[in-house]
C-alpha cells in the first residue's frame, strides 16, 4: 500500500452524481488519497468536501480539455476519473493527452463508450451477440411500429444512463403526446417493450482491469419503493393488479450472490470488450435476463458497493498504478438503504470559489 497519498482528480463531483459516488468510495478505501474535484457549478458539495475543488467550463467548451489538463499538471494528478456522462465521452476521446502526461484515466474504451452511449447501438450489440434484449425501434411516425403492443417505454436514443425524458406509453394518445414532446426537445425517441416487473430489476457492476480481465461482479436487486428510487409508477390499464414502474438513477436494495444474473452480465462485459467499469441494468423474467441499458462507467451505486467491500475505483488504482496483485473481490451481503444527506457551506467559501476558480488547500 502506498504511504504517500495518491493524487486523484474526479470530475463532475456533487449532488447525487456518479462523481460523488466515486468520491465516497475513495474516502472509504484504506489507500491514502489526495482528492481534487471539478464541477461547472459552484453550488455543488463535491467541491467543498475534498482537498481542492476547481471550477471548469462545460465539457462541450473548446477549452475544456486544456483547462482540465492545466489543473492536472498543477496538482500533479496521477489518476483522473470522469464523474459525469458528458465528460466521459470527451475525456475518452482525449485519453492519449492524459497518458502523455503520465496520468492514468480510469475509463472504458472509446469503442465501448460509443456503443453504450447510443441506446440503439447497445441493443444492436446485444442482438449481434445472441443476448436477450427488449424489442426496440426508433419511433418515426406517431404510430406504434409493427410487432409492438402497449405498454412500451420511450427514451432518448442517445446519451448515457439516467432517467431524464424516460416515460411509459400505454395507448395511442400517450404515443402522440410524447412523440410531440420529443420533437420539441430535438430528441430521437427509442421505444422498447416493457419487460418484467420491478421486483426483479437488478443493477450489476462488472469490473474488468484495463487489459480486459474480469476482476469481479456485484449485483443489487433493486428495492423500488418511495420517491427516492421510483421515477414513475402508474396504473397498468391492462392489468390493474400490477402497476407499471420505472426506477430512478438512485439505487438501493438487496446485495446477494445472484450468480445467474452476475454471470450473464459478465458475459456481456466480455463480448463488448469492456475495460474498467461497466454497469448493467436488467430485469429477470421467466424467459431469461433482459438487458435494459448498459453504462460504460462507474455507477450511482459505487459507494454502496464500496461500503460492502467491492471498491471499484480503489481496486483499479491499486492494480494499475501501484502494481498490486488484486485478489478475489469478496464483499458483504445484505440490504442497503439510502437517504438524503445535508452539508453546510459558508457564503465565504462560495465567494472564494467563484473569485479564484478553486477552493481548498494550496499545493504543497
Amino acid at each position: 500500500m502506498s504511504k504517500k497519498p495518491i493524487r486523484v482528480l474526479i470530475t463532475g463531483a456533487g449532488g447525487g452524481s456518479v462523481g460523488s459516488q466515486i468520491l465516497d468510495a475513495l474516502k472509504m478505501a484504506k489507500t491514502p488519497y489526495y482528492i481534487v474535484s471539478t464541477n461547472t457549478n459552484p453550488n455543488k458539495t463535491g467541491l467543498y468536501s475534498v482537498d481542492k475543488g476547481y471550477l471548469l467550463p462545460k465539457a462541450e467548451d473548446p477549452q475544456y480539455i486544456f483547462e482540465l489538463l492545466k489543473i492536472c499538471k498543477y496538482e500533479k494528478i496521477q489518476v483522473i476519473i470522469p464523474g459525469s456522462e458528458q465528460e466521459l465521452g470527451v475525456i475518452g476521446l482525449n485519453v492519449a493527452k492524459f497518458k502523455e502526461n503520465k496520468i492514468l484515466p480510469l475509463i472504458n474504451t472509446p469503442e465501448v463508450i460509443e456503443i453504450c452511449q447510443n441506446k440503439l447501438k447497445t441493443m444492436e450489440a446485444l442482438k449481434a451477440n445472441g443476448l436477450l434484449y427488449p424489442k426496440y425501434a426508433i419511433l418515426g411516425k406517431k404510430t406504434l411500429p409493427k410487432g409492438f403492443s402497449f405498454p412500451v417505454v420511450i427514451k432518448p436514443s442517445k446519451g448515457g444512463g439516467g432517467s431524464r425524458n424516460v416515460f411509459i406509453i400505454q395507448d395511442q394518445n400517450d404515443l402522440e403526446f410524447y412523440g410531440t414532446y420529443y420533437k420539441k426537445k430535438g430528441l430521437i425517441p427509442l421505444i422498447q417493450e416493457y419487460i418484467g416487473t420491478p421486483n426483479h430489476e437488478y443493477t450489476v457492476g462488472v469490473l474488468s482491469d484495463l487489459e480486459g480481465k474480469i476482476l469481479g461482479s456485484i449485483a443489487l436487486r433493486r428495492e423500488i419503493s418511495g420517491n427516492l428510487s421510483t421515477l414513475l409508477q402508474i396504473e397498468n390499464k391492462k392489468d390493474k393488479n400490477n402497476p407499471l414502474t420505472l426506477s430512478t438513477g438512485v439505487s438501493q436494495g438487496f446485495v446477494d450472490d445472484y450468480n445467474d444474473v452476475r454471470k450473464y452480465c459478465e458475459k456481456i462485459a466480455f463480448v463488448l470488450g469492456s475495460r474498467g467499469p461497466l454497469n448493467i441494468q436488467c430485469r429477470k423474467t421467466p424467459k431469461g435476463i433482459y438487458t435494459m441499458e448498459i453504462n460504460p462507467r462507474f455507477s450511482g451505486t459505487s459507494s454502496i458497493r464500496a461500503l460492502l467491500g467491492f471498491n471499484e475505483p480503489d481496486t483499479l488504482i491499486r492494480k494499475h498504478l501501484l502494481g498490486e496483485k488484486v485478489s478475489e473481490m469478496r464483499y458483504k451481503k445484505g440490504l442497503v438503504l439510502r437517504e438524503f444527506r445535508m452539508e453546510y457551506i459558508k457564503f465565504s467559501q462560495i465567494s472564494q470559489l467563484k473569485k479564484q476558480g478553486y477552493i481548498g488547500n494550496s499545493y504543497g
